[in-house]
């Protein structure tokens, strides 16, 4: 099974479509908050390796929410999609529970498997289209 960091991520980039889709109905729980849409920081480093900057911001929208049991849920994701937010902070909570396998296998693995396959896809077709540039000689 997949760490919580790595479900995540994988929930925070799938739609509430594709989530709801493998998991069918979800259990009764409460919202603590939101879904609420605000701005987030995205920075980058320099090179992938040097000093920090600030990029600029990016909207998001967050959730939490609380299973009967008392297991909280926390769902997050770039954009305006509440619904979204709201059934992946569901199912991070659904995921810690007992029946956290079954339902990793049953929604998380998938969604993983077709994010994996997407990106691929999307990496051959811009390899495609690269261009590779060559010298003959050095110029005097």
């Amino acid at each position: 099974m997949a760490t919580r960091p790595e479900w995540i991520s994988v929930l925070a980039r799938a739609s509430a479509e594709e989530i709801g889709s493998l998991a069918g109905p979800l259990p009764p729980y409460r919202r603590l908050r939101g879904p609420e849409t605000g701005l987030t920081m995205l920075r980058g480093r320099a090179g992938g390796a040097g000093a920090v900057f600030n990029l600029g911001e990016a909207t998001a929208t967050r959730c939490t929410v609380a299973l009967p049991d008392g297991t909280l849920g926390h769902g997050w994701r770039l954009g305006r999609d509440r619904h979204a937010a709201e059934v992946a902070a569901v199912m991070d909570a659904l995921l810690q529970g007992a029946e956290g396998e079954a339902w990793h296998a049953r929604v998380v693995a998938p969604l993983a498997e077709a994010q994996r396959a997407a990106r691929e896809q999307k990496s051959r077709r811009a390899a495609a289209t690269a261009v590779r540039f060559s010298t003959l000689g050095t110029m005097r």
